[in-house]
């Protein structure tokens, strides 16, 4: 007998309802190759064919609305499935224009999160609401799960002073909210003039899981392969922006994490030597098709999730910082780390050799008031 739920996404509540949140209106989708039914169609080919619905224009963010491109600038153009013009988030701009939104009364948002603050999703969806509360648009979000869950939150809240785009509000790393949830959370604190509806998920509750909803999985980019890869993600990628493979060019990105300087048994050693709850490090030998060490032979690990319940992501991310200190301090450049990071204080622990009990102590705090702002705008038991 499955365990697996039936869970419906934002859209397919849409769908079952019958449009009737967009019943009048001239309606513009922000989405990618993750806005889909569950049963495969397409949000854009959905509303496009939708009687009832006067859909006008696509906007895509990071990759693009059919999530084919990984590129640092996507180009505005036409759908080739629609015939739709699409405008790119993605660039040189990252929030709809006065003049793209001229014709259009509703804008909607379906795009997959993933959970983690860096994924930049969640920032193309602030700069949608704050395109939407200054050009009087309503904006309604069709929900999705968080994939790692809706129950944990980890990681140092983002510093003020310090916000871009990819960490655009004052939230920890692992934020433990749905991309609906996170909407709510900067309609109250960033732009409370955003007339804001979400159209919530049926079916799904905070302590499941991606592989527990029946929903279909859907690479939400180009190097975001797997469940796996996603948990993996707020720890791993923390450290990505530095010189370090985190795996891009490999089959397995943010399963793998290396570099040429190092020698993989002596850093899986140290990494194992932490006793990190949820994951163990195998020592391996790995050559980058693409990104980072290209062509270049590195040493390193294979991160195995043995309990992904008891794992900490940001844990094994600061670990990993560590284990660069120790192994390699003269060839670890650790400033590009502040990029995701963002918490000044984290980071001159890691620079200082802190254990990591005492740096993560220094935003315990911060963690808690956070958890008291989340609470105010969730969704889901």
């Amino acid at each position: 007998m499955s365990n697996l739920k039936s869970v419906l996404a934002g859209v397919d509540v849409l769908e079952r309802d019958g449009f009737s949140a967009l019943a009048g209106s001239r309606v513009a989708l922000v989405t990618n190759h993750t806005g889909l039914t569950g049963d495969g169609r397409a949000t854009a080919d959905l509303l496009r064919a939708a009687p009832s619905v006067d859909l006008r224009a696509l906007f895509g963010p990071e990759h693009g609305v059919r999530g084919e491109l990984d590129t640092e600038q996507i180009a505005d153009g036409v759908d080739r499935r629609t015939g739709l013009p699409v405008y790119s988030l993605y660039g040189p701009r990252t929030r709809p224009s006065e003049e793209q939104l001229a014709e259009i009364d509703t804008l909607v948002f379906d795009i997959q999160d993933i959970g983690c603050r860096f994924y930049t999703y969640i920032s193309t969806l602030a700069q949608v609401m704050d395109a939407a509360a200054e050009f009087q648009k309503r904006l309604i979000v069709l929900d999705r799960p968080n994939p790692i869950q809706g129950a944990a939150v980890e990681g140092p809240i983002a510093d003020v002073d310090k916000l871009a785009f990819v960490a655009c509000h004052p939230i920890p790393v692992r934020h433990g909210v749905t991309i609906g949830e996170m909407g709510r959370l900067l309609q109250k604190e960033r732009v409370p003039g955003c007339d804001l509806t979400v159209v919530p998920c049926e079916g799904w509750r905070r302590n499941d899981w991606w592989d527990a909803t029946g929903l279909v999985w859907t690479n939400p980019s180009p190097n975001m392969r797997s469940l796996t890869q996603a948990v993996l993600y707020p720890g791993v990628g923390l450290l990505e922006m530095t010189n370090v493979s985190v795996g891009r060019g490999t089959d397995t990105p943010f399963e793998l994490f290396g570099a040429p300087y190092l020698e993989p048994r002596a850093f899986a050693a140290f990494v194992n030597d932490a006793a990190l709850p949820g994951v163990r490090a195998v020592p391996v030998w790995f050559t980058p098709r693409a990104s980072v060490f290209a062509g270049e032979r590195c040493g390193g690990v294979n991160l195995a999730l043995t309990d992904r319940g008891a794992f900490d992501a940001v844990r094994l991310g600061f670990t990993l910082a560590a284990a660069l200190r120790s192994l390699a301090p003269d060839l670890w450049i650790p400033e590009k780390l502040m990029t995701l990071l963002v918490n000044s204080d984290a980071y001159r622990g890691i620079l200082e050799d802190r254990p990591y009990e005492t740096i993560a102590s220094g935003w315990r705090n911060s963690l808690t008031q956070f958890a008291a702002r989340r609470d105010a705008v969730l969704l889901y038991p």
